[in-house]
Order: structure tokens, then C-alpha cells, then sequence
């Protein structure tokens, strides 16, 4: 994809441009935070939304913590070129970290003596589940692994896919401008395998980039911010391939469930038995 869309863009003497999220079925507002270019830039490539933290000076996957992603299906400029509006869907329905759906959850109150500013919207989730994760949690979920329950981890992970699968499911059925997903229906399989290729090989491409990347650092016995940078991409284009597949499974009605359940099967079986075992 071609940068010179960026140079349109007047980012703040800090680099940053304020970024609105916006729910693209009800518009209602639900965050505000901020993009430097490559959090831009990264938005666009995965049509997921990245941000920039300006408390830990670094790139904020959306979703990345809570498992509450937001999947962008529009990116609008404002005629001064200094505010952005993502039109989004998401995920879990929690954009705040309060555990509420939008961020803006107060309103002002007039009718009393004094103005006031009170909390109308209804908490969907305690924080403290979204966001505990002490010492003392993750080793119990490393032996949970080991066990045939699910973790709460892989719980959250499965949860993901089965809201990707509903959003998918809807997308078919919807305008074909009313979003990148429903757009892709209308032009019809080939178009939607023709993306999963497409976004297979960006994903080999920042594969080998970070395999030279790694090679250089390991040379230096530092991992530098090209390390960093190239292994960030590596996962988002392996995130590309993984949302155009999965949209082709839903062309079929084919769910992620039947997938995971599938490699559920074949979990404690040896790669070469599982080949034997296949029927021509």
C-alpha cells in the first residue's frame, strides 16, 4: 500500500492526530485517543484499530490487553485534516476501560441547583476481569493448558473468533458500501481468495523481512527498533491472513469452531500419524 495518503494528513507537532471511534450500525462515539503515522498507517494495512499511547511512548493495538478489538471498516479526514473518525465494530461491545460500551458514559445533569456530571451508562464488565492478570494467574493458566478445560485465555480467544464469525455472518447479508467485509461479498469468491493469497504473501514477505532483521541484531546481540518494528508487522500481516480466511470459511457457512475443533483433534497426535490416518 502507497504512503502518499499519509502526507495529506497534518499530524501535531507531536506527531499525533486525534482519532475518533465511531459505532458503524448505531454512531454512537465510543473512545477517543490518538494515531501517529504508523499507527495510521498500521489501521489502514490490518483494518483493525492500532493507536498511539502517549503514557508509554508506544504503538496500542486496540484489544491487545481486553480482547476487545475494533475492526475498521471506514477511515475519514476532517476538512482541516486534523481529526480522524473510524467507523468501527466492536468487539466484546466494551470500548472503555471502565468496562462501559463507549467512553463518554457521563452526562451533565441541569435540572438540579448546580450542574452535575452523572454516570448513565451501565457497566457491561468489572475491569478487574478484563484486565487482571498478576504472576500467580498466568502460572495457573500454564497448567490449566495441560488440562483438557479451556483456560480463560483460550476461553477470551475462541470468544474473539466466534464475534468475528457473527460480524462475518451479518456482513453477507449487508449493502456492499456498507463495509470492507460486505464489499468483498458482492465481488464474490474469487475476489475473497484472491485477498487470502494476496495477504498470504505480505506475510511471508515481513516473515523474511524479520528473519534479516533478526540475522543483523543477532550480530550486534541487541534487538533494535528495525527488530521490533519488522515483528510487529510479521504479526499484524499474519493477522490479515487469518481475517480473509476466516471470511472465506464464512463464505461457505463454515465456522471457526469446526476449524479450532479440528486441530482439538489432532492435539497430542503425531504430524506423521495424523497423515497416516487420513482417508484419500
Amino acid at each position: 500500500m502507497s504512503n502518499a495518503w499519509l502526507d495529506s494528513v497534518n499530524f501535531n507537532k507531536d506527531g499525533l492526530i486525534p482519532a475518533i471511534a465511531q459505532d458503524a450500525d448505531s454512531g454512537r462515539v465510543l473512545m477517543v485517543a490518538w494515531m501517529n503515522r504508523e499507527a495510521l498507517q498500521l489501521t489502514a494495512d490490518t483494518k483493525t484499530a492500532v493507536y498511539f499511547s502517549r503514557s508509554r511512548q508506544q504503538l496500542w493495538h486496540k484489544g491487545e490487553t481486553s480482547g476487545h478489538t475494533q475492526i475498521v471498516h471506514e477511515i475519514r479526514l476532517d476538512c482541516d485534516a486534523d481529526v480522524i473518525v473510524l467507523q468501527i465494530t466492536q468487539i466484546g461491545g466494551i470500548a472503555c476501560h471502565t468496562g462501559r460500551e463507549s467512553c463518554f458514559y457521563q452526562r451533565l445533569e441541569l435540572s438540579g441547583d448546580a450542574p452535575t456530571w452523572q454516570a448513565v451508562d451501565e457497566v457491561l464488565k468489572d475491569p478487574k476481569e478484563i484486565y487482571s492478570h498478576s504472576d500467580e494467574q498466568n502460572t495457573a493458566h500454564i497448567k490449566t493448558q495441560k488440562t483438557s478445560n479451556l483456560s480463560q485465555e483460550s476461553a477470551l480467544k475462541n470468544s474473539i473468533l466466534q464475534q468475528l464469525d457473527a460480524v462475518l455472518s451479518e456482513r453477507k447479508h449487508a449493502a456492499a458500501d456498507s463495509s470492507y467485509v460486505a464489499s468483498l461479498y458482492a465481488r464474490g469468491l474469487n475476489k475473497i481468495l484472491e485477498k487470502v493469497g494476496e495477504e498470504a504473501v505480505e506475510a511471508i514477505i515481513a516473515a523474511k523481512d524479520l528473519a534479516v532483521c533478526q540475522n543483523k541484531d543477532n550480530n550486534k546481540n541487541d534487538h533494535g527498533n528495525d527488530f521490533a518494528e519488522a515483528r510487529h508487522e510479521l504479526i499484524y500481516e499474519v493477522a490479515d491472513v487469518w481475517f480473509h480466511t476466516l471470511v472465506g470459511l464464512a463464505w461457505f457457512d463454515i465456522s471457526s469452531d469446526e476449524v479450532t475443533h479440528e486441530l482439538g483433534r489432532r492435539f497430542g497426535l503425531s504430524g506423521l500419524e495424523e497423515k497416516a490416518n487420513r482417508t484419500s
